[in-house]
């Protein structure tokens, strides 16, 4: 045993390694990114990573790997799981013979998410063990003994670390990295893998059939404890329980849940030795919701009777004020911070250089009327320049852009959607948009990489997770393919090519797609590639602003004069901005 100072996602990642993780793919999403990230670099056991086109393509290998007898991990983000949850709800029937664990990383505060859901409402719903973890030790600990978990089962679990367990860092009791491989094995049984039916009915039975005992192993394992102090408890669950042990007094009872399904009688116990309890989790009530259940005498106290929050993350002072509200002492006060003032809002901004800004700079110029569904990407900054109009899921913003279309509305329609995201889910909606003649503009932004989570490699980028080199997809192919007849790949720091490719667009009808292709600056950075910074002529400058209105945080105002700073990319872009030619390369390197 060695202790090292990890980041949460490192010690995931770690005690994968140490339970002899044969098999890992995944599709990045923060908060969960890291964890294929680190398995894919390290070389201390070799197995099979991959980074999936999506959620669901990743899930299938990963089940095929598990079927086969290898133990398996899949990471995604709880959006990720909406995808991949077909199969995941058929995995339950069929079971699997080597472990196999479904990471999906909650994001309470939505920090980068388009919601908050809860993942434990589909482990309830998909009748499988869920892991929820109150630390970064503990998250070690579980994904290390989940996958025997999994084996003694037979079935998938699903283990839940939210944003804060993922990116803190804690002192970490790690073990040695495993050392013992498995051949992978495919034994057929149809009654088993082919789930008609006649086979679906019977697997179901004996899914529900597991139950009890997965209930009681829950607790045995510790994952589901108490301690009796007192007439008045608190239940929580997750990081929550840190929050609560920060303020709960010395002779308050308290029950911490770390997995799920919870065995009803054990909690029953807990819950009828007390007068009061106090349910303290983040988002869905689901703890609350099985202590209600549980409880024939006691009160409880919780979400459901506004004493503590429904959204977002919690904090000490969240959980102070909710015990203060069921009328229990916390031992601390957390008096409301005064923000300090004079300090300028600093919201998101696309890096200065980006290829989206000009992108969606000529989009907004040549169609002043239009409406413009975006997508899942570091485009959504978009909106602040006015060009996202619609963000709902991966892939949505060509299905959106067709359903607007179609609808009768008689403004032109343009929607962006990224690279990654396009070979994500894109695919299907572009066919459809084709078959059912939609008329609208699809502005594929390939910048090379999945940027907005830590540019990791995608199909379109020529290098696997583990660096091997790959043949890069052809996306004018796809989108022809698809049947676009009229596909236009553009270098967008070239703003007059660019603003005469979507005038060219404008004038046809159907759908037409277009390619703005470079690569995203910091990765172009990261390679070594430098591009000569750019000035402003404080002698031609006339201050008129419109180089401000292209929003790059590179551009400056000192007094009348715009000025360019340090933090300059080179795309050249305000140069062909500038009415009166103040700005270029001279007097900069």
């Amino acid at each position: 045993m060695a202790v090292r100072y990890l980041l949460g996602n490192e010690g995931i990642a770690h005690a994968s390694l140490e339970a002899n993780i044969d098999f890992a793919s995944g599709y990045p999403g923060t908060p969960s990114s890291e964890v294929i990230d680190i398995l894919r670099a390290q070389e201390e056991r070799p197995f099979t990573v991959e980074w999936s086109t999506n959620e669901k393509v990743a899930f299938e290998n990963a089940l095929a790997a598990a079927w086969c007898g290898l133990r398996a991990l899949c990471t995604m983000k709880h959006v990720g799981l909406n995808v991949a949850a077909d199969p995941l709800m058929t995995s339950a029937y069929t079971g699997v013979t080597g472990g196999f664990v479904i990471l999906s990383a909650d994001d309470p505060f939505a920090h980068s998410s388009q919601n908050e859901q809860d993942t434990r409402r589909y482990a309830h719903f998909a009748r499988l063990p869920c892991l929820d973890p109150a630390s970064v030790q503990e998250a070690h600990d579980m994904m290390r003994d989940a996958f025997a978990l999994s084996e003694e089962f037979g079935l998938p679990v699903i283990f839940r670390p939210t944003t804060r367990i993922c990116h803190s860092k804690s002192d970490v009791e790690i073990g040695e990295v495993g050392t013992g491989h498995r051949t992978a094995v495919f034994c057929r049984d149809p009654r088993q893998y082919v789930v008609i039916p006649a086979h679906t009915r019977v697997l179901h039975k004996k899914l529900n059939e597991k139950q009890q005992a997965l209930k009681q192993r829950l607790v045995e394992l510790g994952y589901n404890r108490h301690t009796i102090r007192g007439r008045i408890a608190v239940v929580t669950s997750g990081v929550a329980a840190a929050y609560v042990r920060e303020v709960i007094p010395d002779d308050v009872s308290l029950a911490v849940i770390g997995a799920y399904p919870i065995d009803e009688e054990w909690l029953a116990a807990f819950v009828d030795r007390h007068e009061k309890v106090l349910v303290v989790e983040e988002l869905a009530p689901v703890v609350e919701e099985a202590v209600r259940q549980a409880a024939t005498k006691t009160e409880v106290f919780g979400k459901m009777t506004g004493t503590v929050p429904y959204e977002g993350e919690f904090t000490p002072a969240t959980v102070a004020a909710a015990m203060l509200e069921a009328g229990i002492a916390p031992t601390a006060a957390f008096p409301a911070a005064a923000p300090v003032g004079g300090v300028p809002p600093r919201p998101p901004i696309l890096c200065a250089g980006c290829m989206h800004r000009p992108t969606f700079y000529a989009m907004r110029k040549v169609f002043r009327d239009g409406i413009f569904p975006s997508d899942i990407g570091c485009y959504t900054l978009g909106l602040q320049l006015g060009a996202v109009d619609t963000t709902i899921c991966m892939g949505a913003s060509i299905t959106v852009g067709s359903g607007i279309a179609r609808s009768g509305e008689v403004h032109p329609v343009i929607c962006t959607i990224g690279d990654s995201t396009f070979l994500h889910t894109g695919i299907p909606g572009l066919l459809n948009a084709v078959y059912n003649g939609a008329d609208m503009v699809v502005v594929i932004l390939d910048n090379r990489i999945t940027a907005m989570t830590g540019h990791q490699p995608n199909p379109n980028t020529g290098v696997t997770a583990t660096g091997e080199e790959s043949t890069p997809i052809s996306l004018e192919a796809i989108c022809r393919s698809c049947g676009v007849s009229w596909v236009e790949t553009v270098d967008p720091y070239d703003l007059p090519v660019l603003l005469d490719t979507f005038r060219r667009a404008k004038e046809r009808k159907g759908v037409r797609v277009i390619i703005a292709k470079q690569p995203c600056v910091i990765t172009a950075r990261r390679s070594g590639i430098r591009r000569k910074a750019y000035a402003v002529d404080p002698e031609r400058c006339t201050g008129c602003g419109a180089c401000r209105s292209f929003g790059c945080p590179a551009i400056a105002f000192s007094a009348k004069n715009a000025t360019i700073t340090d933090l300059c990319a080179g795309c050249g872009v305000c140069a062909d901005i500038c009415p009166s030619g103040a700005i270029g390369m001279e007097g900069r390197q």
